[in-house]
């Protein structure tokens, strides 16, 4: 975890929040390519530790392909940059954990109100 760019006080706060790190988990096969995954968006390195600290359970347990790029997905079709999308999510990773049904539906209605254009 500290290759990642997390401090001690992150690596102690993920291992709590998500102990499956210290068991079989494996961070090379597992974690690693989700980190790369964010800093491609455009997370910088202290976004992607605080991602990352704050919600291991959302980075290391959905599916790259099924869940997570599926939703990012959604609000490039929005018309948002992968910068955009990058920010908005070290701001609010829960939306990684919505289902794609309950996405659309909150985009649906950030477009409806005008939010989003």
């Amino acid at each position: 975890l500290k290759e990642l760019g997390m401090d001690d006080s992150q690596v102690a706060k993920t291992i709590v929040k998500f102990p499956q790190l210290m068991g079989s988990y494996s961070l090379e096969e597992n974690l690693k390519p989700r980190v790369l995954w964010l800093k491609e968006l455009g997370m910088d390195d202290s976004q992607v530790a605080k991602t990352v600290t704050n919600f291991p359970q959302l980075i290391c347990s959905y599916s790259l392909e099924e869940n997570l790029k599926p939703k990012v997905a959604i609000l490039r079709k929005c018309g948002f940059a992968d910068k955009e999308i990058a920010d908005a999510l070290a701001r609010f990773p829960p939306f990684l954990g919505y289902s794609k049904t309950r996405c659309e539906h909150r985009i649906h209605v950030l477009e409806a109100s005008g939010c989003l254009t």
